[in-house]
Formats: C-alpha cells, sequence, structure tokens
C-alpha cells in the first residue's frame, strides 16, 4: 500500500485498559481454560490485574444481558464474553448459540464499545477441547488480542 495512506490499526498493548469478562459456568471445563487465556494474554500485553473484572453468569444464554449491564456502566474500555456451546440431539444449541452472538454483537455496536468474542459453538467435546488450548488454539486469547486490538482502534478513531 503507498504509504501516504493513513492507516489506522490496533496495537497490541493492553496498558491502561479497563477489561470486563463474561465467563459461563456451564462447561466449565472448557470456559475456565478459555478464561486463563484471556486473562494471561492481558496480563502479558500490559494490562493491570486489577483493572480486570470477571462476572461469572449460569449459561451462555444469559451472556448478552451481563455485557449490555456491564457496557451501559461505562466502566471499562474492553469487553470479552467466554462461553462453550455444544450441539445436542435437539434444536437447543441452535438457539442458544444464535441468541449469544446476536445479543451480545447488538449490545456492542448499541454501546460502541470494543469486544472480543470467545464463546465456542461446537458440535463435539472433542473440538471445544481442540480450541481451548489444544492443536487449534485457544480461542479465550484470540478474543483478548481481539478486544485488545478494538480498543486501540477506537481510541484512535476517536481522536
Amino acid at each position: 500500500m503507498d504509504e501516504r495512506v493513513k492507516t489506522i490499526e490496533g496495537e497490541l498493548t493492553a496498558r491502561g485498559l479497563r477489561v470486563g469478562i463474561v465467563a459461563s459456568r456451564f462447561n466449565d471445563f472448557i470456559v475456565d481454560r478459555l478464561l486463563s487465556g484471556a486473562v494471561k494474554t492481558l496480563l502479558a500485553h500490559g494490562a493491570d490485574a486489577g483493572e480486570i473484572e470477571v462476572v461469572r453468569v449460569p449459561g451462555a444464554f444469559e451472556t448478552p444481558l451481563a455485557i449490555k449491564k456491564m457496557a451501559a456502566s461505562h466502566r471499562y474500555d474492553a469487553l470479552i464474553a467466554l462461553g462453550c456451546v455444544i450441539r445436542g440431539a435437539t434444536p437447543h444449541f441452535d438457539y442458544v448459540a444464535g441468541e449469544v452472538s446476536r445479543g451480545v454483537a447488538s449490545v456492542c455496536l448499541a454501546e460502541g464499545i470494543a469486544f472480543g468474542f470467545g464463546v465456542l459453538t461446537v458440535d463435539t467435546i472433542e473440538q471445544a477441547i481442540e480450541r481451548a488450548g489444544s492443536k487449534n488454539g485457544n480461542k479465550g486469547v484470540d478474543a483478548a488480542l481481539a478486544a485488545i486490538q478494538m480498543a486501540s482502534v477506537l481510541r484512535q478513531l476517536e481522536q
């Protein structure tokens, strides 16, 4: 690209960021790995542990309401949603997965807050394990990195 073109990119520094994380308790054997990855990533990129707040909700379906309350408080520079929805034998998966994604996206757009989405929607437990720190990485790490970068982008856009 031509170097005269101004490009705004997110920086990977969490220094000074206040970050809220919503983590569901359902499938906690997976979500706890996502949470650990997200927190370690935030700290590794300069976040102060005292500026990270974790809110535990019963399941992924409850995540949008917690995200809405947190965003409305204006106490955070970035929010992260972590959860795990595993397909079963009923259509329940489709409803939960769709509503969580839709609900969180609508809140973040309405509030204009940086966000990282780390809610796994998988067919099997094995797929969940793969995405929570195994061969496919850790989606909690990815969500934290997205939140850090978007907070940086939004700050630059506000200048």
